[in-house]
C-alpha cells in the first residue's frame, strides 16, 4: 500500500505545474490610458478643487493611487506627447516644443531647428505592445505630425484603431477634419471618442488592449455644453480663482468620460484585469499664452502651461491597477511622463531590451507599496518662446530642490519645494553653492541627451520682440528629416 505522501506528492506537483503554467499564459492586463489636455494640477475635486464636479477622476482616486507630485516632461503638449510613447526625454527627441509651433523672428533669442514630428525609427509603446499581442488604438488627439509626413501618423508608429485629430479640434459640430470620425450636426465631441473607445473594448473584451485616449478637453476653444455651462453659472464664485464655468463644462465632459470608461469595464466585466491611467500633457491654461481669459488657476502652484514653474508642469495623475494598488492611497514620490514607457512594459510582462534607450523608469515598485524610486532628479528643456512672459529654460528637481536656468539672461532661480511649493522665494542668492552645483548638473545632463540649446539673434529687435509666425506643415522647409 503507497504511503499518503506518496499519493500526496504527484498530486501537489500536478498542482503545482498547473498553477505555474497558468501564470505563464496568464493573460496580460489591459491599459486604458486617458490624457487630459491643459488640465491643471488642481483641477479636480480630489486634487483640491471646490468648483469642479468630478465625481469620475474622484472614483479613480478612490480605487486607485494618487501622484501629487507627477509631472509632464514639457510645459506644452506635443512633447510630452512624444515623451509618453517613447520613454525618451523631449531634449533627447530633439521635440521640445508643441506641433506646429511659435517662432519670434524678433526675440533676443532664436530657437534651435527642432524636430517637426515624432520619427518613425523611434520605437513607440504601442508598437512594443503590438508585438506582445495587444490590440492598439489611438482615440483622440494625436499632435506629433501633419502633412507632408504622412508616415508620422498614428498607423505608421503602432496603432491599429485610429479616431481622432492631428491637431485641434472644435468641442461642437463642426468638429474640423478627424479621422475616422465624420462630421455630424449633433454631438458634443469628448462624447464622440468615448464612443468609439466604448465600441474598441467591446471588440477586443477577448484579447488584452492598449487603448490611448488623448482628449481634446479641456483645451481651447473654451466651450461646453449649454446646460452644464449654466450649473456653474449659478454656482457663482464658489471657487475663487477657478470660477469660468465654460471652462468647468468642458472639465465634466471629461469626467464623464471617465466615469464612463469605468462603468463600462465593470460591464464587460474587464474591471479586475485593466489598468487605468489618469494623468494630463502639461499644466492649465491660465490665460497668458494666447493672451485669453484664464480658463482655470492652478494655485497654489506658480503660474500654468508654458511656464518654467510648477503650474506649468505639475499635473495630476492617478493608477489603478487591481490586485497590485492599494485603493485610496497617495504617494508623493516624483513621477514624470517618460516613467510611462517601461512602466507599461513591466505591467506587460516584458523588460526593455538592451538596445533601448529610455530615459523613464519603471514605477511599478512605487504601484506595489514601495515608498521611494531609485532616483532623485527629473529634467525639463524648452528652448522657446511661449508667450509674452514665458522664455527659454532648461529646469531640474532634485529632491526638494528646483533649479531654472533661463537663457535670455543666463540667470537661475533656486526653490525648495518641500517649504515652498508656490515658488515664491528665490534661494540662488543666499545658497549660492547649491545652485551652482545644480547649474552643472544640469548642464551635464542637457550635454548627456544632445540637448539643442538657442542662439543669439541677429535679428533681435526690442521694438518687435513680441511679433511672431507659425510654422506649417505645408510651408518650404530648409530643414533635413
Amino acid at each position: 500500500m503507497k504511503s499518503l505522501r506518496a499519493v500526496l506528492f504527484p498530486l501537489s506537483f500536478v498542482v503545482g505545474l498547473a498553477s505555474s503554467l497558468s501564470a505563464a499564459t496568464a493573460r496580460p492586463p489591459n491599459i486604458l490610458f486617458i490624457l487630459a489636455d491643459d488640465m491643471g494640477w488642481t483641477d479636480a475635486a480630489s486634487f483640491g478643487s471646490k468648483y469642479y464636479e468630478t465625481p469620475g477622476i474622484d472614483r479613480l482616486v478612490r480605487e486607485g493611487v494618487k501622484f501629487t507630485s507627477a509631472y509632464s516632461a514639457c510645459t506644452v503638449c506635443s512633447p510630452t506627447r512624444a515623451a509618453l510613447l517613447t520613454g525618451k526625454y523631449p531634449a533627447r527627441l530633439h521635440l521640445t516644443d508643441f506641433l506646429i509651433g511659435e517662432e519670434r523672428p524678433y526675440e533676443k533669442l532664436r530657437e534651435p531647428v527642432w524636430q517637426r514630428f515624432l520619427p518613425l525609427e523611434e520605437e513607440t509603446i504601442a508598437e512594443r505592445l503590438k508585438k506582445l499581442g495587444y490590440a492598439t488604438a489611438l482615440i483622440g488627439k494625436w499632435h506629433l505630425g501633419d502633412r507632408p509626413y504622412p508616415f508620422g501618423y498614428p498607423s505608421n508608429q503602432g496603432f491599429d484603431v485610429t479616431v481622432g485629430g492631428i491637431h485641434g479640434a472644435s468641442h461642437l459640430p463642426p468638429h474640423g477634419p478627424l479621422m475616422n470620425l465624420p462630421d455630424e450636426p449633433k454631438g458634443f465631441l469628448t462624447d464622440r471618442l468615448t464612443d468609439a473607445a466604448v465600441s474598441f473594448m467591446e471588440e477586443n473584451k477577448d484579447r488584452p488592449f492598449f487603448l490611448y485616449l488623448p482628449h481634446f478637453a479641456p483645451h481651447a476653444p473654451v466651450q461646453g455644453k449649454p446646460e452644464v455651462i449654466e450649473k456653474y453659472r449659478r454656482k457663482g464664485t464658489v471657487g475663487g480663482k477657478q470660477n469660468n464655468p465654460v471652462n468647468a463644462a468642458l472639465v465634466e465632459s471629461l469626467d464623464d468620460s471617465v466615469m464612463r470608461l469605468l462603468d463600462t469595464l465593470k460591464r464587460l466585466k474587464l474591471e479586475e484585469n485593466t489598468v487605468v491611467i489618469f494623468t494630463s500633457d502639461n499644466g492649465g491654461e491660465i490665460g497668458g499664452a494666447n493672451k485669453r481669459g484664464a480658463q482655470t488657476d492652478c494655485s497654489p502652484l506658480r503660474l500654468g502651461k508654458g511656464s518654467a514653474y510648477e503650474g506649468g508642469v505639475r499635473v495630476p495623475a492617478v493608477i489603478k491597477w487591481p490586485g497590485v494598488t492599494q485603493a485610496g492611497r497617495v504617494t508623493e514620490v516624483p513621477t514624470i511622463t517618460i516613467d510611462y514607457f517601461p512602466t507599461l512594459l513591466e505591467m506587460a510582462g516584458h523588460a526593455p531590451g538592451p538596445a533601448d534607450v529610455l530615459d523613464g523608469i519603471s514605477i511599478v515598485p512605487l504601484l506595489r507599496g514601495a515608498e521611494s524610486l531609485p532616483r532623485d532628479e527629473l529634467y525639463w528643456h524648452f528652448p522657446h518662446y511661449h508667450s509674452p512672459i514665458d522664455s527659454p529654460y532648461s529646469a531640474m528637481r532634485s529632491g526638494d530642490w528646483k533649479l531654472v536656468h533661463f537663457f535670455d539672461d543666463d540667470h537661475v532661480e533656486l526653490y525648495n519645494l518641500k517649504t515652498d511649493l508656490g515658488e515664491t522665494t528665490d534661494l540662488a542668492t543666499t545658497n549660492p553653492t547649491r545652485a551652482t552645483e545644480l547649474r552643472h548638473r544640469l548642464a551635464s545632463w542637457r550635454r548627456s541627451v544632445g540637448a539643442q540649446i538657442p542662439t543669439v539673434n541677429p535679428n533681435f529687435d526690442p521694438a518687435r520682440r513680441l511679433e511672431s509666425i507659425r510654422w506649417t506643415p505645408t510651408a518650404p522647409q530648409n530643414r533635413k528629416y
